[in-house]
């Protein structure tokens, strides 16, 4: 017996009934012969983890815009975040951690250069529209690996496309990693933003607080045991109404105090401008892209798209640069 089938023996053996099991998935894409050692949704996992998309996150913004310090997150460190804590809630539910992990680590692959700033900007200019999770799908599905995609798993797709809280994933492990998202991101962004001197946890107020408690740690235990809790051995992941109410709460507080801040979000509006510039310059300039994207509009994908792939693919620091070779002129760029 090879070690993948003893593996996902494994999971029919401790897994809930409600659970993912990777040998029940319902397929690629691309048909393809099975790894010998790993699982599907583990080797799903993998290709993620070791894509160009995932390192990209690492200078990718999450709330603050360039931030002076080396503690703030990063798309990156929120991916990473967002998939320690799925794997929390799917271990003690007993569902598939790989599946959670997989979905956690790719649904923020499609985000922009200078975070939602960068999404609203390509919103504003494609007259295709643009999302950064279904721009996560097509960067798994068509981008990746020069135009040939990772052909990952349904499961795993489903997951990264519906990961925003008014869609509803097929499975419980992408409910998971869709709570989770929202749950680490008001952590996560709650601590960078007491870091950056614009909210004290003193200032939560006392209807949230008397419920979630007054620190982020709190916040963690309440929220992960009332889902935990209220999630056992049902074909559901819920939470306690008090706690669901509570967070939805503190999600109106952050977008009030943090993630319309004026000192947190004073570059936004020169992150958006060059982003809408960059995409007017490549629609213009359709040369200028790789070769694997110019043969995307070859195949009759439409430029509009195909500039929003590239521009979106970009880290913070790479836009800059290209802004600043296109339209600073070099004498002037060294003051």
């Amino acid at each position: 017996m090879r070690i993948r089938e003893i593996l996902e023996k494994r999971e029919h053996e401790i897994l809930s009934p409600y659970a993912s099991f990777s040998d029940g998935t319902r397929g690629r894409e691309r048909e393809e012969a099975p790894c010998e050692i790993r699982p599907a949704f583990q080797r799903d996992r993998d290709r993620i983890l070791y894509s160009n998309s995932f390192r990209r996150l690492k200078d990718k913004t999450q709330v603050f815009l360039v931030p002076h310090g080396d503690h703030y997150r990063t798309r990156m460190t929120h991916s990473l975040e967002v998939a320690q804590n799925a794997r929390t809630i799917t271990r003690a539910l007993r569902l598939n951690e790989d599946l959670a992990e997989a979905i956690a680590l790719g649904h923020d692959l499609g985000h922009t250069p200078f975070g939602h700033a960068g999404e609203r900007a390509l919103k504003q200019v494609c007259p295709l529209g643009f999302a950064h999770n279904e721009q996560s799908l097509r960067i798994v599905e068509r981008l990746e690996k020069l135009g040939k995609g990772l052909n990952l798993t349904f499961e795993v797709r489903d997951g990264i496309l519906n990961h925003e809280m008014e869609l509803t994933p097929a499975t419980l492990e992408g409910k998971i990693v869709r709570l989770s998202d929202k749950i680490c991101y008001l952590h996560h962004d709650a601590e960078d933003a007491v870091r950056g001197g614009i909210l004290s946890l003193e200032e939560i107020p006392k209807d949230i607080g008397d419920v979630l408690g007054y620190s982020t740690n709190d916040w963690f235990d309440t929220i992960f045991s009332s889902i935990i809790t209220k999630s056992t051995d049902r074909d559901d992941i819920v939470m306690d109404d008090e706690v669901y109410h509570a967070t939805m709460r503190l999600r109106a507080f952050m977008f009030e105090r943090v993630y319309t801040n004026p000192k947190a979000k004073s570059e936004e509006g020169k992150a958006i401008e060059m982003v809408k510039t960059l995409y007017e310059y490549y629609l213009s300039h359709i040369d200028a892209i790789p070769p694997y994207l110019r043969a995307m509009i070859d195949a009759g994908e439409a430029k509009e798209r195909v500039v929003c792939d590239y521009i979106s693919g970009m880290t913070d620091r790479f836009a800059i640069s290209r802004y600043q070779e296109l339209f600073i002129p070099k004498s002037w760029s060294v003051y």
